[in-house]
């Protein structure tokens, strides 16, 4: 079973602990995040989301990132990353 995540328009500290809660309670399924409303992606939010991936990665199972905003994709440039990056938990 995969679960959803509907990633916030503002990844930013205010956020932070909600989207770390929300994954932890995808625990043990494949999980895709949907980024297509990012327009601010920040470090921390960001740090959980590589945790998360090097996580899944480990258990052996899916985490990845669906439907970029074009907000979103620039971002992850700015970090030397791409969506493919959380698919592999290689971070």
């Amino acid at each position: 079973m995969t679960a959803t995540i509907v990633l916030q328009p503002r990844l930013n500290l205010d956020v932070v602990q909600a989207l770390s809660d929300e994954i932890s309670a995808c625990e043990g399924k494949d999980l895709e995040f949907d980024a297509s409303q990012v327009t601010h992606l920040g470090t921390l939010c960001l740090q959980v989301l590589l945790a998360a991936a090097r996580d899944w990665a480990v258990a052996g199972a899916a985490f990845r990132m669906v439907r970029p905003s074009e907000s979103c994709l620039a971002q992850l440039a700015l970090f030397g990353l791409t969506p493919e990056t959380f698919a592999g938990g290689n971070v």
